[in-house]
């Protein structure tokens, strides 16, 4: 491999965007922590929360749990500013920084982000001026290395770093049911970013959990090829494997998970070219599924004004294309929609397409689930 910016970091970061939560829907702490300690026994330095992630709690927690307890050297810590859930003022979305430091207690940031930008909001952040403001921030030491996080094409992708070329890193989605995907196109954006000479950091390598437990058929694949080796460690260290990546995030929501990831990555190993053999007969597996790829980022939901829980239903419609029972698809259906809108209710306006991650034609898939599932 090259030599590049974040190179030597231990490849595995943790996401904390998918913590472990109590009956109550709040985040668990105390395994929060238990997981920390795991991850940092493993060599693992890298944790990457956002402002938004669970209304700021997991901001908190990342204080309870790791910065309240350990030295503030041993670890890299990586938030991200939002302009546009919510679409907070200039001044609001500026704030957003001081909250952070405040919920966090990190005294600075190693790796700081604008989040999640896309063709429909690149404006907002430079109409609000956050490129320089974040640029500011840096050069008073309050960041180490800035960037930002990315779900476009690769046209945009080019533009914004060819606007910004000062930027020191891009987070990315990238995983092996994403890498020819037009929706998502992570090969190309992994190599728009590394010919711009962009390190990346990549998030949803497991694609919010669903190449933990893939397809049967890919099931079947992956144990022939090694009994021993779990779904996730296939997704997770094909993403490790490319060149010019600091680090893969993976956000782990309880202690097995945990166990399972530092168990391959303490020693990482890239996949060999018997191994790519089998992600690629993976990839055509799936070319041929017909399942709706939602992650469950659950930004689609928050200014839904019909408040429909479209993740749950697009789960309850995978579940019926896997299986095909109907008794099941009622229940699930049912279950997503108690204290919720039915998919039927959907008023097209638009809302959850313009934030979707994916890219997802999210009106047409919500049509189709009340056709399936309201007949």
């Amino acid at each position: 491999m090259s030599d590049y910016f974040g190179k030597d970091t231990f490849k595995l970061g943790f996401g904390l965007m998918r913590l472990p939560k109590l009956e109550d829907g709040s985040i668990d702490v105390e395994q929060t922590k238990e997981m920390v300690d795991r991850f940092i026994e493993a060599g693992g330095t890298y944790f990457d929360t956002a402002y938004v992630y669970d209304n700021g709690e997991s901001e908190t927690v990342a204080g309870k749990a790791l910065i309240q307890r350990y030295p503030r050297d041993s670890f890299t810590l990586a938030t991200k500013m939002n302009a546009w859930m919510g679409r907070p003022s200039m001044e609001e979305t500026k704030k957003q920084f001081e909250t952070s430091l405040e919920r966090t207690g990190a005294g600075y940031f190693d790796y700081y982000l604008l989040h999640a930008l896309q063709d429909n909001n690149y404006q907002i952040y430079k109409d609000y001026d956050l490129f320089n403001y974040v640029r500011s921030l840096k050069e008073e030491g309050k960041v180490k290395h800035w960037g930002f996080s990315f779900h476009s094409s690769p046209e945009m992708l080019d533009k914004i770093l060819t606007e910004n070329p000062d930027v020191d890193f891009v987070q990315l989605q990238i995983n092996y049911a994403d890498w020819d995907n037009p929706n998502v196109a992570s090969r190309r954006n992994y190599e728009t970013a590394r010919a711009h000479g962009k390190s990346i950091t990549v998030m949803e390598p497991i694609k919010g959990g669903k190449l933990a437990d893939p397809l049967d058929e890919i099931k079947e694949l992956f144990k022939q090829a090694n009994p021993d080796a779990s779904y996730a460690s296939w997704a997770i260290r094909f993403v490790a494997s490319l060149d010019g990546i600091i680090t893969v995030l993976s956000g782990m929501s309880n202690i097995e998970q945990m166990e399972d990831n530092v168990s391959y990555m303490r020693d990482f190993k890239p996949l060999t070219e018997e191994e790519q053999e089998v992600i690629r007969k993976a990839q055509q597996i799936l070319e041929s599924a017909k399942e709706i790829p939602c992650t469950a980022c659950h930004y689609c939901t928050e200014g839904c004004p019909m408040n429909i829980n479209i993740p749950d239903i697009f789960a309850a419609v995978n579940e019926f294309s896997r299986y095909h029972v109907d008794f099941h698809l009622g229940r699930n259906y049912r279950i997503a929609t108690t204290d919720h809108g039915k998919a039927s209710d959907c008023i097209q306006c638009g809302q959850c397409e313009s934030v979707c991650p994916q890219q997802l034609p999210i009106i047409d898939l919500l049509k189709k689930a009340a056709e399936l599932a309201e007949k």
